[in-house]
Parts: C-alpha cells; structure tokens; sequence
C-alpha cells in the first residue's frame, strides 16, 4: 500500500513539474521573436492551437520520460514508428561489437545472431548503442552523438 501511495506521489510530482516547466516555457515564449525577412511569425493563437492539437493527441509517459502518442492517433505520414526505429537499432548492433577496451563500436566480418546473444549481453550492448546514437527527428537516422562535437 505505501509503495503504491509513493508512485502516486512521485506521478503527482512528475505532473506538477512538467506543468511548472510548460508554463515557465510559455511565459518566455509570451513575447514575439523577431523575425527573418521572408518568413511569416508564428502568431500566439496559432501557437496555442499547435499546443491544443499536440495535447490532444499526445499523454506525457513518465516510464519513457517523453511524449507518448495516446491509443487511437496514428503518427503523421511518412514519420517512421518505433518497430521501424528499433529493427534499425537492431540492425547496427547485428553488424557491429562494443569493445570496451578502445570505447568504440568494431564492425563485424560477418553479421552475428542476435538471438543468440544473452538477455544480458544485448542489454550492455543496446546501453552501449543508446550511450553513443541519437535518433535525428529531421532525418531520421542514428546519429553518432560523439562525431556532433
């Protein structure tokens, strides 16, 4: 019961921080930017029916630490979905080794098995793997995240 009643209280607490930071957010968003010659601004209504429609269709999940789309909304077309992102995760680590000794990934002669690796073995790889890439929104594809520095 209380581990249940501290979930609860860190969700709340999860809630009423994410609300805080939105609303700092909105407060320094509140005056219009300057713009570019050539561009249009982004108007404050427009920038709350943006954030109403995001609302709408989003739920914050507090498990994964971001945005999770809600049951019923389907992503926007051509935008590739998890299963998609993650057989390409897979695909790299199929084809490349961590090494820890030079802290770096080592290409494989040949692709190994996934399957076969230890439940433990792919949990140090994929943290090894989420340690070093980012997934780019823009382009979506894996980014080295120390070859951006």
């Amino acid at each position: 019961m209380q581990r249940v009643q501290r979930v609860d209280k860190v969700r709340r607490i999860l809630r009423l921080s994410t609300l805080m930071i939105c609303l700092a957010g909105l407060g320094a968003h509140a005056q219009q930017a300057t713009t570019v010659p050539g561009t249009s601004a982004t108007t404050r209504a427009q920038v709350k029916i943006e954030r109403d429609e995001f609302i709408k269709s989003h739920r914050w999940d507090p498990v994964i630490d971001d945005w999770a789309l809600k049951p019923g909304y389907e992503p926007p077309v051509g935008m590739k979905d998890r299963a998609q992102i993650k057989e390409e995760r897979n695909e790299f680590l199929k084809n490349n080794r961590w090494d820890p000794v030079t802290d770096d990934w080592v290409p494989l002669n040949k692709p190994r098995v996934i399957t076969r690796l230890s439940r433990d073995q792919i949990k140090r790889e994929t943290r090894e793997f989420l340690r070093t890439h980012e997934w780019d929104i823009a382009n979506e594809v894996w980014m080295d995240k120390r070859k951006r520095r």
